[in-house]
């Protein structure tokens, strides 16, 4: 990564699709080992970023909270 961030997870990958809904897009990012990691983000953005697949890009998780459930 080009720039210094703070968050530590943070997994390179590669966009597998992009979904662009009226205000917000899935972007489908596919990392090492068949795993895949979804994340929606504003449509203003994923265009930004110029988000297509087969895009380079980093997955960053800055999260306060994450939920965990089982049956």
């Amino acid at each position: 990564m080009r720039h210094p961030i703070s968050a530590r997870n943070v997994h390179k990958g590669v966009v597998k699709q992009v979904t662009h809904g009226a205000v917000n897009s899935e972007v489908i990012i596919a990392l090492p080992g068949d795993t895949e990691m979804v994340s929606i983000i504003t449509k203003s953005s994923a265009e930004n970023l110029a988000l297509a697949p087969g895009k380079a890009v980093y997955a960053v998780i800055k999260a306060s909270n994450v939920m965990v459930a089982v049956d």
